[in-house]
């Protein structure tokens, strides 16, 4: 769905921006309020709570994104500091692998994270329209 798609991407924008969480609420829900319907809300949110299966890794993953992906960075820097000074093209393998996990796994936890501030920002939504 292209307005799935669309809506998470404004989340994520409202994400960078230094605020409390009810201000970017505030400003998301005016966004989603000039710019989808109330049926294309309702189908964005149903599709949305679809998706977001209740567990304890992408609680742990929204949450803690940075925490998680740690260990991840400090194999890539092991990796690279084994390359150089051992000069072991292993390592070099070793580095490219965790950056590359960090780096999904920062981007999984991201997504996550906007995902999580659509669904509190629908559910105001809602407790306002009524």
């Amino acid at each position: 769905m292209a307005e799935l798609e669309k809506l998470i991407k404004i989340a994520e924008d409202e994400l960078v921006e230094y605020s409390t969480k009810a201000r970017k609420i505030e400003k998301l829900r005016r966004k989603i309020g000039l710019t989808f319907t109330k049926a294309q809300r309702q189908a964005a949110q149903a599709q949305l709570l679809a998706e977001m299966q209740p567990n304890s890794l992408n609680k742990l993953v929204a949450e803690q994104r940075q925490t998680v992906a740690l260990p991840f960075w400090g194999i890539a820097g092991l990796g690279l500091l084994l390359s150089i000074s051992l000069n072991e093209p292993l390592g070099l393998f070793a580095a490219a692998g965790g950056t590359i996990g960090a780096i999904a796994l920062q981007k999984w936890g991201w997504e996550l994270q906007a995902k999580l501030l659509l669904l509190e920002t629908f559910a105001e939504i809602e407790t306002l329209s009524n």
